[in-house]
């Protein structure tokens, strides 16, 4: 029995559980008498839930993500870790990998160290199919996705607009008149589909289809998308290439000056990140700023408004914007 089950129950929600668990916060007599008998009914004992709003808390967060070597990730992670320092919080990090039994032995480990509560970065994260194993932490304990979004009580997501990011970013080529514009991605991820279905409804909007044999996935990084975007440099006369990655349009980038395509005159390229690496090429790359470290800011003010009983969306939403650099016009 835990606090979720008490809010099913009341058919409350779990912050109106909490408030009459602690006495604080605006709750009507009538409300706070139904969740006390609601309680009393089920035997209800409070248990380490209630540690994330405050009482017996150990001050420790936990923070999953696949893979700490990623730009994208460490950003995010040294963020995080940063914030909840602000606030008196340590931090304890687990690097998963992409499989997903490690995935739950991690979120398992999370919890039986007694964390606060688990941030999970990136949209790795989220299952085609069943996310019961984040469900089910999430009755014990906030969970919070950087940008990614389960819908399911509990749980919040911090996510950029990656959609319409990705579909203005191909609509800067569209618009000067290129259409050979080949789409590099990586991953299959909620990210990544949100990326493919902005890189699409451009060409839509337009009365256009976009060119499937143009859309092509590669390993991530800038190895695998090199060799990709040689392979149609050879065989037909590439305009643009937009990544969803700043290390595969890395790769685009050196395929395009191997065979001395003249950037950004005969071909334009856009990362997606803005990463250190768009900043470090040269020509310097174009790249859409996804606002990582926003997200990350923002993630923690989510978790800390869920601690202190405060009112949290369950979903916050951030705009990209395009930083324009030397690879494109």
């Amino acid at each position: 029995m835990n606090i979720y089950d008490i809010a099913s129950q009341a058919r409350v929600s779990i912050a109106t559980v909490s408030r009459v668990l602690n006495g604080k916060g605006n709750v009507s007599e009538k409300t706070r008498n139904h969740v006390l008998q609601v309680i009393e009914e089920l035997g209800y004992t409070p248990n380490i839930f209630a540690r994330g709003l405050g009482l017996n808390s150990i001050k420790m967060v936990g923070i999953l993500c696949s893979d700490v070597s990623d730009i994208y990730y460490a950003t995010s992670v040294s963020v995080l870790e940063k914030e909840l320092r602000k606030r008196g919080y340590d931090s304890l990090l687990c690097c998963t990998g992409d499989q997903l039994e490690d995935r739950k032995k991690s979120i398992e480990l999370l919890l039986s160290k007694r964390v606060d509560a688990i941030i999970l970065v990136g949209s790795t994260f989220k299952e085609r199919g069943d996310n019961s194993h984040i469900v089910d932490a999430a009755k014990k304990v906030p969970v919070i996705l950087v940008n990614d979004y389960i819908q399911a009580p509990n749980i919040y997501g911090v996510v950029c607009d990656d959609f319409n990011a990705m579909r203005e970013a191909v609509s800067l080529f569209l618009d000067q008149g290129l259409r050979e514009i080949v789409y590099l991605y990586d991953a299959d991820t909620y990210s990544g589909a949100l990326k493919l279905s902005g890189y699409q409804t451009a060409f839509t909007q337009r009365n256009m289809t976009a060119d499937a044999m143009l859309t092509v996935r590669c390993g991530h990084s800038p190895e695998s998308a090199r060799e990709q975007t040689l392979r149609l440099l050879a065989q037909r006369r590439i305009e643009a290439v937009a990544a969803s990655d700043d290390c595969l349009a890395v790769g685009a980038l050196q395929a395009a000056m191997r065979i001395k395509r003249k950037i950004p005159d005969e071909i334009q390229i856009i990362g997606f990140n803005n990463s250190m690496l768009a900043r470090s090429t040269i020509p310097a790359l174009t790249s859409v700023d996804n606002k990582v470290e926003q997200l990350s800011r923002k993630a923690v003010e989510t978790l800390i408004d869920v601690f202190e009983q405060r009112d949290a969306p369950s979903r916050k939403v951030l705009t990209a914007e395009v930083v324009k650099r030397e690879t494109t016009y």
